[in-house]
């Protein structure tokens, strides 16, 4: 990181300097404003709020997308209050631990970065979610169930709803974990994209385990026991959530992988078409091995 140092005390920006350039940084010294080349871009700036040529806030308004942390004497409104107000992220109190210091130039690094990201990824979702749309008054309550044949409607709903929450979102396969502690994710909004892969036993387990929590399940089937409110949405265009033609194995592999856990292999095998020896066989032939209940 380029780091800029505004300090009029010289031994103490020399050893900041220092440590600095142990860490892998690039610092800067400069005792005072008048000597800082304004042109230049800096990840972050050690500012000693008792210097005394240059009026510091202009430092602070200069460099709004900068990491600011203030290096003070003594705490009151014009060497703290003011300039965090103003944007600076944070302070040391001289006499401080250089570790201290190191701690927070890396904090606020490492926040700036997932800050970073994070607009990334929204700026991605709102891209993938863009000309989705759905019809309908969504349910005002959570829970509620949607039902639909369409993942990517499912999804977008229920990232709206985040949005509009404000809350993380955390998202839950019942294929993959069907028994899940759910009330440590009290809060988030809870995504449960696949009820339909879980047996109507153990969906009225989880149905009464949901009733004070936030969660939106999907579904692709018609739930007939469920007593939350429903959000249905059927795609004319969509036959499967999946946007490829499969081959008549891949499609038979996909199925086994997904309801073997629900259904016996005498049901399965009846769904698929085939016999429980033929299902046998593309579970030798796929190396799927037949799962545990």
């Amino acid at each position: 990181m380029d780091i800029l140092i505004l300090e009029d005390e010289i031994y103490l920006a020399q050893k900041v300097a220092s440590r600095l350039q142990e860490e892998g940084h690039n610092p800067t010294h400069h005792a005072t404003i008048k000597e800082v080349d304004k042109t230049k871009k800096y990840d972050a700036i050690l500012l000693s709020t008792n210097i005394q040529i240059g009026n510091t806030q202009d430092i602070i308004k200069k460099y709004p997308n900068t990491i600011i942390i203030l290096l003070v004497s003594y705490i009151n409104d014009a060497t703290v209050t003011k300039p965090l107000k103003a944007g600076a992220n944070d302070y040391v109190a001289k006499p401080f631990s250089m570790d201290e210091l190191i701690r927070k130039i890396k904090h606020f690094q490492e926040f700036n970065t997932l800050k970073e990201q994070n607009e990334h990824l929204t700026n991605y979702m709102e891209f993938l979610f863009d000309n989705i749309t759905y019809e309908g008054s969504l349910p005002k309550e959570l829970p509620f169930l949607i039902e639909t044949n369409d993942q990517k409607v499912a999804d977008k709903i229920v990232f709206d709803v985040a949005k509009k929450l404000n809350k993380e979102i955390q998202f839950i396969s019942l294929a993959k974990n069907p028994r899940v502690d759910l009330s440590v994710y009290k809060n988030k909004l809870i995504y449960i994209y696949d009820l339909h892969n879980i047996k109507n036993t153990a969906k009225e387990l989880l149905i009464k385990s949901l009733l004070d929590i936030d969660v939106i399940l999907c579904s692709f089937e018609d739930e007939q026991n469920i007593s939350f409110e429903k959000f249905i949405i059927k795609n004319k265009n969509t036959i499967t959530a999946n946007d490829s033609i499969l081959t008549i194995n891949d499609y038979v592999k996909m199925m086994v992988l997904k309801f073997q856990s629900k259904y016996p292999d005498t049901e399965l095998s009846k769904k698929l078409g085939i016999s429980r020896k033929s299902l046998w066989e593309k579970r030798k032939k796929f190396g799927i091995e037949k799962s545990k209940k």
